[in-house]
């Protein structure tokens, strides 16, 4: 890591790691640009959802905390998990429980999510990965719960190729990157518009992930209630989330 991407881990560290254990999600800044961060250790009850048990969408985070409730569990923090189609369906790869929803997609194609590489995020039991789509079907690895979105932010520690520092093209995004050793996994929304290219930066040199996913743009919210946020809005297509039992 250069002296910079070191200085700028130790910041962050510093407003956000230094509660870590106290708080999930907390507030930072980037090239003037604000950002939420929401870390999650391995061995957490992070799920993903889609459908609810009666068939319909998730959808919302009030949706989301009704069913959490049912389980007498609470939403810690929740976010929009990736792309769908108008029927709110996941776009590529679902996985929840265990069980497939959706299959892979492999090809390009418009959009966001066909600027290749595209990938997935896993949560395993004792751990977390980040991994380009066709690394993860050619050797896939045991998730409980996986979604696919795209393009790749970071790729082993580098942008993804096809971003371009100047880029017009902005948006409030979110994302999900994964530490080194897989047992944190970080997630972002910036409070403000920016380009593919910022985003990358903000996971590559201040969040310290070598491997990070983009979720989606524009659409993108958050439920932190710790931090007093509950981003309503149109309905969502996949949800993750952070579920702890009800005191």
């Amino acid at each position: 890591m250069t002296k910079t991407r070191k200085a700028l881990a130790l910041a962050l560290l510093l407003t956000v790691g230094g509660m870590a254990q106290a708080q999930t999600c907390q507030d930072t800044s980037f090239e003037g640009v604000g950002y939420t961060v929401c870390d999650v250790p391995a061995g957490a009850d992070l799920r993903l959802w889609l459908t609810a048990p009666d068939g319909r969408p998730v959808g919302s985070f009030e949706r989301l905390r009704e069913l959490a409730a049912a389980e007498g569990r609470e939403v810690v923090f929740a976010m929009n998990a990736g792309m769908y189609h108008a029927d709110r369906s996941a776009v590529g790869l679902h996985i929840e429980n265990g069980e497939t929803q959706s299959g892979a997609v492999t090809g390009g194609g418009g959009g966001n999510f066909g600027l290749l590489p595209n990938g997935i995020f896993c949560i395993q039991p004792g751990s977390f990965a980040v991994l380009e789509t066709k690394a993860f079907l050619a050797n896939p690895p045991a998730c409980t719960h996986a979604t696919q979105s795209g393009p790749m932010l970071v790729i082993g520690g580098e942008l993804h190729p096809r971003f371009l520092v100047d880029s017009d093209s902005t948006y409030i995004r979110n994302g999900v990157g994964v530490s080194a050793d897989g047992q944190t996994a970080r997630f972002a929304l910036s409070q403000g518009a920016v380009n593919f290219h910022s985003f990358g930066r903000f996971f590559r040199d201040v969040l310290d992930t070598p491997e990070a996913l983009y979720l989606d743009g524009s659409i993108s919210r958050i439920y932190a209630p710790e931090l007093g946020r509950d981003q309503g809005g149109r309905p969502m297509g996949p949800i993750v989330g952070l579920l702890a039992p009800t005191d």
